[in-house]
């Protein structure tokens, strides 16, 4: 089945499907399924990290799809443990072996780690991946506009993406607002809120029945609508195939302010400028 999800244009001209499929918290042995149901359904960008333990799940999918190498977008990311420069290297070479890919399309830093004051150097080892060609973008996770700000005075390479948790209850105004004006791509992680409460909510679940649409479906709009890149991670077939189904309806101005009524600044995973774990 070829793609029905649009192109979101990253600021060196490159093209990332603006839905991909995130592979959190799924074991190994499930990715390779779950990857493989994503690609059929018409997914056509996967999301993994080196601290997923899922590489080679996701790789082996990757291989037995027949898909073209060339159209199917890959993001990986590296782990807390192995920034710095030459580590970061290192960690890019063993995430490339267990994916059995030759090229990643963006490699992410996974978290900032202000305290431990690496990442800039470990953003030096990723130009360096990206001048040689190994990775066709580069970009950042969790980064805070102070982090970016420093990136922007140390470094060459504007970020591609910054991938952030971002969900109605946490509508992240102000780092959206900064990525925009730098040409840094917001990916939003946990989009859907990791299945606590936010599906429930009175108003996204009108939305939906006034749209004939699952909540999920609503909130993804949402993101997309937002011109946001999005990664819904789900194990559920009917759900894999759902998620990417919103395409084929709007959410008019009333929608979108119900929605945006919901922001509470409520995180759900980590805040960026403290967690240090791994």
């Amino acid at each position: 089945m070829s793609s029905k999800v649009p192109p979101i244009i990253l600021n060196n001209g490159v093209e990332m499907p603006q839905v991909g499929f995130g592979v959190w918290q799924v074991p190994d042995d499930e990715a390779e399924r779950a990857v493989g149901t994503a690609l059929e359904a018409g997914y056509r960008s996967i999301d993994t990290a080196a601290a997923y333990g899922n590489e080679e799940g996701t790789g082996r999918a990757i291989a037995a799809s027949g898909l073209p190498r060339e159209d199917i977008f890959v993001t990986t990311k590296l782990w807390n443990s192995d920034q710095g420069y030459d580590a970061t290297l290192r960690a890019f070479d063993t995430s490339l072996g267990k994916l059995g890919l030759d090229h990643l399309d963006l490699y992410l830093i996974h978290w900032p780690l202000p305290a431990r004051d690496t990442y800039v150097d470990t953003y030096k080892a990723l130009e360096k991946l990206y001048a040689d060609g190994r990775v066709r973008a580069i970009g950042v996770s969790n980064f805070l506009p102070e982090h970016l700000r420093r990136l922007a005075e140390e470094t060459s390479v504007i970020p591609a993406v910054n991938q952030i948790e971002l969900h109605p209850h946490l509508q992240q105004h102000a780092a959206r607002e900064y990525h925009a004006e730098q040409g840094i791509r917001t990916e939003a992680w946990s989009p859907l809120g990791q299945g606590k409460g936010l599906l429930e909510v009175p108003a996204i679940v009108a939305i939906a029945q006034k749209h004939n649409r699952t909540p999920a479906q609503v909130v993804l709009r949402w993101h997309v609508q937002q011109g946001t890149i999005v990664i819904p991670k789900s194990v559920t077939p009917s759900r894999i195939k759902e998620n990417i189904e919103v395409f084929d309806f709007s959410l008019d101005a009333e929608d979108l302010a119900a929605i945006g009524a919901l922001n509470e600044d409520r995180r759900i995973g980590p805040d960026p400028a403290t967690f240090d774990m791994g």
